[in-house]
């Protein structure tokens, strides 16, 4: 008992600090729905600038994930993961601190670069730190961290919006929590180490050795060093990993899938419900106080969700999993498409929309969210890590970007209804692509799951297996 007490119990210390990263994310992209209101008539900003103050921290985020993959890589997680929390200190200052549009833009560019490079960085730490057994579960509570930073970003907002409204400058105060949990992110990665793969990586395999004791029990931690320095050296063909790997065609294989799976999260339409909640329901009929405390309920259901979806992945598989959170989403919007044409008008369209949104987001952070940032960050391979997972979270915030900015545009255009079909339509093509390109990944180590994707989707059926071939 004693034996697997202690390194549970720091694998658990491991998962509660590096996860802030994840809450910092959620409260960095969740705030602005709140802040800016109040933000446009002080900083008098246009319907240009708002839409460059909101878009820019994603845009932001989709450089940052490219080059915070690449950095990992340099500079180990650990100390990515440290340099990414002062980032998010700084920029949060900035935006706190902005005296125009112009700082504003910049300081949420800079925000968005470290909320980026933690959206690739954390996941890849954690799942380089996990059992294969329980890598599904902890990789996953970083996905519940975001959900819970963007409801209370959405709590805080509707607080000091309903208390302090009337106070020049409420929106500094609402920007400004975010500095908190970058400070408590810094101190606490101070006192963690680095990832094990990466110190081998770097053939500091005593170091690894120490970590790996200190997270596993003996038997475990040597046994592991083993498989991790036995891969290590299959992957000697691509240690200088970039575009020129493209060339190997199961690596090229594994960024189609990655990309593929971070396009799928983001068709769904679940950041134009994220960002713009509160407008979706005020167009069905809704009061603006209304749609704000309905908006606090999308982010309730949201954290209910992840913890559902976090239990399911220790019982079922990726794939299975995927598919029916792509199908509830996709059900959910084309009722969503039928009702706001149908219930036009009717006292009862916003009820039924709100009910139909909550369901969405039930599926979408219940299923689809937490196995697409499980997955991207097992299926690339050590020395190909940092720079795959850069470059699919790179297409992941690129497509919320695009969302992001073009969701208004259609609401306005072919309004609520018309908007929904189109999610339904891209819908229907992410289930397609999911059921005929994506593995299954659940039971294997990372090792198993780079053989796996050598040796053309043959899953090895023993540890031997898994080096009895090699590129």
């Amino acid at each position: 008992m004693n034996s697997t007490a202690a390194p549970t119990s720091f694998l658990r210390k491991i998962i509660i600090i590096s996860t802030l990263g994840g809450l910092l994310f959620g409260y960095d992209t969740g705030v602005i729905n709140g802040a800016l209101p109040y933000m446009t008539e002080e900083l008098g900003l246009t319907s240009l600038t708002q839409g460059l103050v909101a878009s820019s921290l994603l845009f932001g985020a989709a450089v940052g994930a490219v080059f915070g993959g690449r950095l990992s890589d340099f500079n180990g997680r650990r100390k990515n993961i440290l340099l990414l929390a002062i980032m998010f200190f700084l920029a949060t200052l900035g935006c706190t601190l902005a005296p125009n549009v112009t700082i504003m833009v910049i300081s949420r560019f800079f925000l968005g670069l470290a909320v980026g490079g933690a959206s690739v960085t954390v996941p890849a730490y954690l799942a380089e730190m996990s059992p294969a057994n329980r890598r599904g579960r902890i990789v996953t509570q970083n996905e519940l961290m975001i959900v819970s930073g963007q409801l209370l970003a959405f709590v805080l907002n509707a607080i000091l919006g309903t208390t302090m409204g009337h106070i020049e400058g409420v929106w500094r105060i609402m920007l400004a929590i975010a500095a908190l949990p970058a400070i408590f992110l810094f101190i606490g990665m101070l006192k963690v180490p680095e990832s094990p793969r990466w110190l081998v990586s770097k053939k500091r395999n005593e170091e690894a050795l120490q970590v790996l004791s200190k997270i596993r029990t003996e038997s475990e931690a040597q046994s592991e060093l083993e498989e991790i320095k036995a891969n290590y050296e299959a992957e000697a063909d691509i240690k200088q990993a970039g575009f020129k790997d493209m060339a190997t065609p199961w690596i090229r294989r594994i960024m189609f899938l990655g990309i593929g799976i971070a396009v799928v999260q983001q068709i769904t339409g679940v950041n134009s419900i994220m960002y713009y909640g509160t407008e979706i329901l005020k167009d069905a009929g809704f009061t603006t106080e209304a749609a704000l405390v309905g908006n606090v309920a999308n982010g309730v259901i949201s954290v209910l969700a992840t913890f559902v979806g976090i239990w399911l992945l220790g019982k079922i598989g990726r794939r299975p999993m995927l598919m029916g959170g792509l199908a509830g989403t996709t059900i959910s919007l084309l009722l969503m498409a039928i009702f706001s044409s149908a219930l036009e008008g009717s006292p009862a369209l916003p009820f039924v929309v709100l009910s139909l949104t909550i369901t969405f987001l039930a599926f979408q952070q219940g299923a689809i969210s937490p196995v697409t940032w499980l997955m991207i960050s097992e299926i690339f391979p050590q020395q190909l890590r940092g720079f795959g997972m850069g470059l699919t979270v790179f297409f992941l915030w690129i497509v919320n970007f695009f969302v992001g900015l073009l969701f208004p545009m259609m609401l306005s255009g072919v309004g609520l209804s018309g908007t929904f079909y189109i999610f339904v339509v891209l819908g229907v093509g992410a289930i397609a692509f999911v059921a005929k390109y994506l593995p299954e990944t659940r039971g294997l180590s990372l090792e198993q799951l780079e053989q796996q994707f050598r040796n053309h989707g043959k899953k090895p059926e023993t540890k031997e297996e898994v080096y009895s071939e090699r590129a």
